[in-house]
C-alpha cells in the first residue's frame, strides 16, 4: 500500500512568479509569506500591483522595489 501525502492547506500559485506554495491564510502566522513584514505602504503598494496571494520571495522583492521608488 503506497501511503499519499496530504496537506491541510491549499496549494496555491504566485500571482507573481506562477511558484506553488502551501497557503495557510486561515493560519497566517504558520503561512510562508508571514514572514515578510511589510509596513502598510508596502502592502498597500502590493495590493494595488496583485489581487492574490504571492510567494515570499515575490514579497520581498516588490517590497525591495518599493523602497527603491521612495529614493
Amino acid at each position: 500500500m503506497q501511503a499519499t501525502q496530504t496537506t491541510k492547506h491549499e496549494i496555491i500559485r504566485c500571482e507573481r512568479c506562477n511558484a506553488a506554495f502551501e497557503c495557510k491564510a486561515n493560519k497566517f502566522t504558520q503561512c510562508q509569506c508571514s514572514v515578510v513584514a511589510l509596513s502598510i505602504n508596502e502592502v498597500q503598494y502590493v495590493s494595488e500591483l496583485y489581487d492574490g496571494c504571492l510567494c515570499a520571495s515575490c514579497l520581498r522583492l516588490l517590497q525591495q522595489e518599493y523602497v527603491d521608488s521612495m529614493k
